[in-house]
């Protein structure tokens, strides 16, 4: 089977790999104490881990997007800002 053309470089393994290991951590956590602690936060509406690891997720992708359109291919200060903003989602959200 010919996978040249999917590019495997290292930063895109590692993103594969990252995602990965954050389903494995969630269904480990959630295995730890069933029932996803579903809470209602700053958006008004019943949220669970999945949904909080779901918006996180989605946010990081646009916070990525946006760098790489506004400021440049340098993604260092914008993974460190979707680290944060995905705390952000799972502490208020």
């Amino acid at each position: 089977m010919n996978l040249t053309w999917m590019a495997w470089t290292l930063p895109t393994a590692l993103f594969f790999i990252t995602i990965l290991v954050l389903l494995c951590g969630m269904a480990a956590w959630e295995y730890a104490s069933p029932g996803g602690n579903p809470r209602v936060g700053i958006l008004r509406f019943e949220t669970t881990r999945g949904d909080r690891l779901f918006v996180s997720l989605l946010g990081s992708a646009f916070i990525h997007l946006a760098w790489l359109g506004l400021v440049g291919p340098n993604l260092w200060w914008a993974l460190a800002l979707s680290v944060v903003y995905a705390v952000g989602v799972f502490r208020y959200v």
